[in-house]
């Protein structure tokens, strides 16, 4: 995990004026291992013209540009996952293999959607997120190109591009949530990260939904050319409209940077942007080893508990296409349908859970006294045993009405239910 595989609270924080870095501004990570002992305080807090410079000289309405930038790169992350799902049963008769066997493109694809943002979130700590963002989804576009052109006889082929696949674009959640971390204060990231959630969210209910229509009618191939085209627009809009926004090289966006990091369309932040002297390249964090956040025990039961849920929904969802065609015997864009209100029901937990988790954080912070540590686990977490409690109702009463062929509208309700995921 990186920095910029931060959560809400995962931004950028400083050690000094003037010293900006990309790691989590008001992330408590108490661990054994010296580089988790490391507690960095933000030092551009909004202020008044003469005092410290402000966090980010992005107005309110370009922070909402930027974040819509991000909506639209996260949505690439689950998208090329679920508009595949669909189309499971028709590619398994066309590769002349099992329902089981086709679902281990499934898993594949989830092993290097897991691994991935390990390697590509140090990368954009030291790098930036501009080219990251960049490489990652190139890499989805050619990996789609190499799917649609995959010959059915060539099972592994099929495997492997879709590990590549999952390895360029798993990342773009990760780099959207440091985008969010880099723009706002941590006051105001819990909004911001909900709404930059969005894209994610609804990618389970448009993507299959797309998906089971374009295999449907035009065939499984028109599924990969579809994630070509969109991954292509993806690139053209970061190249054209999204400034590099890393602290530690962009800083609160009034540095200079070089060719390689600016919007070839200036528009955001326009008359503001380059303004001062280029950070020195002292303060460049070095690449680390992303495996050692394994030493951080707390770290780890957020993994572990964050997987267990994971791997719970999509079980779930990745069995849906076959349990329809086998209980209620729909066609592929009827089984895309069905995928539908489940992306609901994320998208409308996203933007509540954002803003419940900002006025929590305002509450709690206004209940600590003066010179106490902010307890930031009570602050974000307060809610979760509900939210999860919630989720395993959902998911067992999703498998009995599987078991007693429930009529469709209870399933409709019920996996509206299960979308609303910690």
């Amino acid at each position: 995990m990186s920095t910029a595989a931060a959560t809400a609270d995962g931004g950028a924080g400083a050690a000094k004026p003037g010293a900006v870095q990309s790691v989590p501004a008001d992330s408590d990570v108490h661990c054994a291992a010296s580089d988790c002992e490391k507690q960095l305080q933000p030092s551009h807090a909004a202020s008044r013209a003469g005092d410290a410079p402000v966090y980010s000289v992005f107005t309110r309405s370009e922070k909402w540009a930027l974040t819509t930038i991000t909506i639209m790169a996260g949505l690439h992350s689950p998208f090329p996952a679920n508009i595949y799902l669909p189309a499971i049963p028709s590619m398994a008769t066309i590769f002349q293999k099992s329902i089981g066997e086709m679902n281990l493109t499934v898993t594949t694809y989830l092993v290097f959607q897991g691994c991935a943002p390990m390697f590509w979130g140090p990368l954009s700590d030291r790098y930036g997120r501009r080219p990251i963002f960049l490489s990652c989804l190139s890499v989805l576009v050619g990996a789609c190109i190499g799917l649609a052109l995959c010959p059915t006889n060539a099972f592994w082929l099929l495997l492997l591009l879709r590990c590549m696949q999952a390895a360029g674009c798993a990342s773009t959640v990760a780099l959207s949530a440091g985008v969010i971390g880099d723009i706002a204060t941590p006051e105001e990231r819990g909004g911001f990260y909900g709404i930059s959630n969005i894209g994610p969210m609804i990618a389970p209910a448009m993507a299959p939904a797309i998906g089971g229509v374009l295999s449907q009618n035009l065939g499984w191939r028109s599924v990969f050319w579809f994630l070509v085209i969109s991954g292509s627009l993806c690139i053209l809009l970061i190249a054209l409209f999204y400034p590099e926004t890393a602290r530690n090289i962009a800083g609160n966006g009034s540095p200079s940077v070089s060719l390689v990091y600016r919007a070839f369309i200036p528009i955001i932040g326009r008359g503001r942007l380059g303004t001062a002297p280029a950070l020195s390249k002292a303060i460049r964090i070095p690449y680390t080893n992303p495996f050692t956040i394994f030493l951080c025990p707390d770290v780890c039961v957020m993994l572990l508990s964050a997987g267990i849920i994971y791997a719970t929904w999509y079980t779930v969802t990745a069995t849906i296409s076959s349990s329809f065609k086998e209980i209620y015997d729909l066609s592929e864009a009827e089984i895309g349908l069905w995928y539908i209100p489940v992306g609901s029901g994320m998208a409308v937990s996203s933007v509540i859970t954002g803003k419940i988790q900002d006025w929590d954080y305002r509450r709690v912070k206004a209940r600590t006294p003066p010179g106490t540590p902010l307890p930031k686990e009570l602050a974000r977490l307060r809610f979760t045993p509900i939210y999860v409690c919630g989720f395993m109702a959902a998911i067992c009463s999703w498998g009995f009405c599987l078991e007693y062929k429930a009529p469709k509208a209870v399933l409709g309700v019920v996996r509206i239910r299960n979308g609303l995921r910690p």
